[in-house]
């Protein structure tokens, strides 16, 4: 009995010491927190469009004839005057000599008619000749007179024909890859019409399509921010920032100068257009890009860090830190994406603590020594 009794002892024993390292708890850790704070925000939406030049002039074969030379290295700058292209001029300088000689048959046949007039003139005076005769006379001067004006204007279209054998540079800046080779016919279809095109860079062009919706939004701003210029004296350009397509910001502002008179009723977008300097040449014709608009901004606004949010089947939630330094797992509503930061709409205020590092490790209730740390962003500023 007395065994049995020893035993039952032993096994209480035991299992009080293991119950007793079953509650031992773990201290407090620190983890890093994030403390809200309201500011204000602009908010953003990017658009994609096309780059083009200030001006893209393009260099037109207006005559036909092969092409006898080309004065210009391609890729580089040209001047405002510069020769680019020659076509054969003899077929022209031809015709030239064949309507300079039509004006000076005109002319002989003019000073005849003239000469002709002034013999009957007076004669018709004296009734010698009849008035029929002076009207004919009359006449073949007028007729004279207007071959005269025709042949020179003829002379005068083989002329500015010969002129356009030489194609000079309309203004000064990039000139591109010429479509034809020296030998090539041009100025007629199928062979090239447009051999080149110049561009200048000193400004760039960046064309885009909005949505009605999108239109609206950007329009209303910019009426909003036009009433504060009047009351306050700041700027109301609506705000404008390019992204290239390796992701990095052009750091040169951009200006919308140019709305399409019309929505576009078979695609519900309307075409704008924005300027932007481009003092180093970096961006050129043709490249792809988004374009950053400011649509409004967020007065108040509360911005968490997008690392500090658990997302769930489109529910998002945040760890917040109570006055006891407990977790506590909290629903919020998100609206824009703001670099690297979430807009909270609804479940945060001023002042509250949420969980920044070791959201995998966290869980309600648990006690922590929360380190307030900023946030340092690997992409943008809070914008």
């Amino acid at each position: 009995m007395k065994k049995i009794y020893f035993l039952f002892l032993l096994s209480v024993l035991i299992s009080s010491c293991k119950k007793g390292d079953d509650q031992k708890v773990m201290p407090p850790q620190p983890f890093e927190v994030y403390e809200i704070h309201t500011e204000s925000v602009p908010l953003y939406e990017e658009f994609v469009g096309q780059v083009y030049g200030e001006k893209d002039i393009p260099i037109r074969a207006r005559v036909e004839g092969f092409l006898t030379g080309i004065h210009f290295d391609e890729g580089q700058r040209v001047n405002e005057g510069q020769l680019l292209y020659t076509i054969d001029p003899e077929p022209f300088q031809e015709k030239v000599v064949a309507e300079t000689s039509k004006v000076s048959e005109a002319k002989t046949v003019l000073v005849q008619a003239e000469s002709d007039l002034r013999r009957i003139e007076p004669l018709a005076a004296m009734a010698a000749v009849s008035q029929q005769e002076l009207d004919m006379a009359v006449s073949k001067r007028d007729a004279a007179q207007s071959s005269l004006e025709a042949a020179k204007a003829n002379l005068n279209i083989a002329k500015i024909n010969l002129g356009y054998s030489k194609m000079y540079a309309p203004i000064e800046g990039i000139i591109g890859k010429t479509n034809a080779r020296e030998g090539e016919f041009v100025g007629k279809d199928p062979n090239p019409v447009i051999l080149n095109t110049v561009s200048q860079l000193r400004n760039i062009r960046f064309q885009f399509f909005l949505s009605e919706n999108d239109y609206l939004k950007i329009a209303r701003e910019y009426i909003s921010r036009t009433e504060r210029k009047i009351e306050r004296s700041d700027s109301a350009d609506v705000g404008l920032r390019l992204i290239l397509a390796d992701g990095e910001e052009f750091p040169e502002d951009g200006k919308i100068d140019f709305i399409d008179r019309n929505i576009d009723s078979s695609t519900g977008s309307i075409l704008i257009q924005a300027t932007f300097p481009n003092p180093d040449r970096l961006i050129r014709p043709g490249q792809f890009a988004r374009i950053r608009v400011q649509f409004s901004r967020a007065d108040d606004a509360i911005l968490i860090p997008q690392k500090c949010a658990l997302e769930l089947q489109g529910q998002y939630s945040v760890y917040v830190v109570n006055a006891e330094n407990k977790l506590e797992s909290r629903q919020i509503k998100v609206g824009e994406t703001v670099g690297e930061f979430y807009l909270v709409q609804e479940g945060l205020n001023a002042g509250d603590k949420i969980l920044m590092e070791g959201l995998q490790r966290a869980r309600q209730d648990m006690e922590i020594i929360p380190n307030v740390t900023e946030f340092q962003s690997k992409k943008v500023s809070k914008l």
